[in-house]
């Protein structure tokens, strides 16, 4: 008998089944078949079944009693992507199952995806990290689950042109937003656009989106809110958060103002905590997308201190956290030590960020989910907004420089089934990589378009390959005074603050602290390193926006 099969949602439409003959198969429900497919005709293997597991000469299916998921690998345990089809039809590279839609839903291999990008936390802020100090019992078991980075790296020490580098995969130079967004929507005769990071480059749910993901992000976007730049316009199903850097936590205020949106419009959410807010945003669109793939990109706030515009006049600065936290330090609502509400406040983002996980174990979703947490870039150990509270212990200096304190980052990756869980990464990382292993990951394949300068991480961080990169490098302007410069290739690394002072050379494998500087021994390593750079430099920078 002849079966017409619809065209399926996943990717790869080009590759739908468009029929099969079926032939009985073991316990009457399930039948096997030889799929005729646009593009592709090829017979299925042989085929055995016990229980509910489906054995081929290729394949290996783990079939679901009633309407779970199903989940395909081929012999060397690997991920293949599956075409899930209204009809029930399910195509794979070497055959086809088909199955009774009512008896079977099949679910494509590619996993769900959570990227955490956590605001201002510190190399050594994290208990995973070796504070003994703080109380982030979920994330040093996210660290435990899965494998923790000790030389992953931000696209740049601030925080807007990092989240363009992490959503593009680009690096700041090359997209031209290598600047700290202070600016949002267009302002008339300014010449400003607002647009922030170029709406030309295309970002990671814009990649997911036609593989069939619903996608949304919660929390700090900070690349843009004028028209055609905010979230909804830029591949994402949904948004809820904060247009700009950094908000009151409960008042949601920047520089004066409500800075707090859904999709393109304000919204008035006054009195709730930020982190909860975000994290329970989080929490019910998962709910709500549990039976399809899905994308959520979740920027917390936290832990960026409180700064003067975003309080109300006459307001006290200082950290701000539900009593709760404080209690587990022993503290009292009105603490004034700020050492200690900066501690209660990572707890409690510790814990906003537990629940989405538990929400994903009790949907029975882990299995089937890459978990991604990052830091945006380094602690800012300047006076009031982290000096005194905050550490980038045993790295040099921090946010806003180029120093390892303010581009080397706590960075946690958990994928059960592709990375053992208990792992310590030691390659040279980068958040340009994310959106290349999130892809991957999806199925889906970068256009030849433009030049990313991510890579694929998987190898490296499954422990099974060293880091795909050769060299990364740093270039953020604060001043007139203050031009970061850093290029690290290997072990070795130069730094400079000004293009007016000399590059200094550290070896990261004996000084991670940067103390010890070897420009004057090691000269010609210098000269060649800062060729190395400058020869990098100018090509990107030629580079413009697709």
């Amino acid at each position: 008998m002849q079966v017409a099969a619809r065209s399926c949602q996943r990717a790869l439409p080009e590759m739908a089944v468009t029929s099969c003959t079926r032939t009985p198969g073991p316990r009457g429900r399930f039948q096997f078949c030889a799929a005729k497919c646009a593009g592709d005709f090829r017979s299925c293997p042989t085929t055995s079944f016990s229980g509910n597991i489906l054995t081929t000469t290729q394949t290996t299916m783990q079939l679901p009693d009633s309407h779970g998921e199903l989940v395909m690998h081929d012999a060397a345990n690997t991920f293949i992507r599956v075409l899930r089809c209204v009809a029930g039809a399910v195509l794979l590279g070497v055959g086809c199952a088909l199955a009774d839609a009512a008896e079977l839903r099949a679910a494509t291999a590619a996993p769900n995806v959570l990227l955490i990008f956590i605001d201002n936390v510190g190399y050594g802020d994290l208990g995973c990290y070796g504070n003994a100090a703080v109380k982030t019992p979920h994330l040093d078991r996210l660290a435990a689950d899965g494998v923790r980075c000790t030389d992953f790296y931000v696209g740049s020490p601030s925080c807007a042109p990092s989240r363009g580098a992490i959503l593009s995969g680009c690096h700041p130079v090359r997209t031209g937003f290598n600047y700290q967004a202070l600016r949002y929507e267009h302002v008339e005769g300014t010449g400003d656009r607002g647009e922030g990071l170029p709406r030309e480059e295309r970002i990671i749910p814009q990649f997911l989106k036609p593989l069939g993901y619903a996608t949304a992000a919660f929390g700090k976007w900070n690349v843009g809110f004028a028209p055609g730049s905010r979230p909804t316009e830029r591949g994402f199903d949904e948004f809820l958060g904060h247009e700009g850097g950094n908000i009151h936590y409960y008042k949601h205020l920047y520089r004066g103002k409500n800075d707090m949106r859904r999709g393109t419009k304000a919204v008035d959410l006054r009195g709730q905590y930020s982190t909860d807010l975000f994290a329970d945003r989080a929490v019910d669109f998962i709910k709500r997308q549990r039976d399809r793939a899905w994308f959520v990109y979740l920027p917390f706030n936290a832990v960026h201190a409180i700064t003067p515009g975003n309080v109300e006049p006459g307001e006290k600065i200082e950290y701000q956290v539900p009593a709760k936290y404080l209690a587990l330090y022993g503290c009292a609502p009105d603490e004034p030590d700020q050492k200690l509400r900066f501690r209660a406040v990572l707890t409690a983002l510790d814990d906003a960020i537990g629940r989405v996980l538990s929400t994903i174990d009790d949907l029975g979703l882990r299995e089937r989910t890459l978990v991604l947490c990052i830091s945006d870039n380094g602690a800012f150990l300047v006076k009031g907004g982290g000096l005194e509270t905050q550490t980038n212990a045993p790295l040099r200096d921090g946010g806003n420089t180029t120093y390892e304190g303010g581009i080397r980052v706590p960075a946690l990756v958990r994928w059960p089934g592709r990375i053992a869980p208990g792992m310590v990464c030691r390659e040279m990382l980068s958040t340009l990589d994310v959106l290349p292993l999130i892809v991957g990951a999806a199925g889906g394949t970068l256009p030849h378009d433009r030049v990313f300068d991510g890579r694929d991480p998987l190898a490296a961080l499954a422990g099974k390959a060293r880091s795909p990169h050769t060299a990364l490098q740093w270039v953020w302007d604060v001043s007139p005074k203050q031009q970061w410069r850093a290029l690290r290739e290997g072990d070795f690394k130069i730094v400079r603050s000004s293009d007016t002072r000399a590059w200094e050379l550290y070896d990261l494998s004996k000084d991670i602290g940067e103390t010890k500087d070897l420009a004057a021994a090691r000269p010609e390593l210098v000269r060649q390193f800062a060729g190395k750079f400058e020869t990098w430099h100018a090509a990107v920078a030629k580079d413009k926006p697709r």
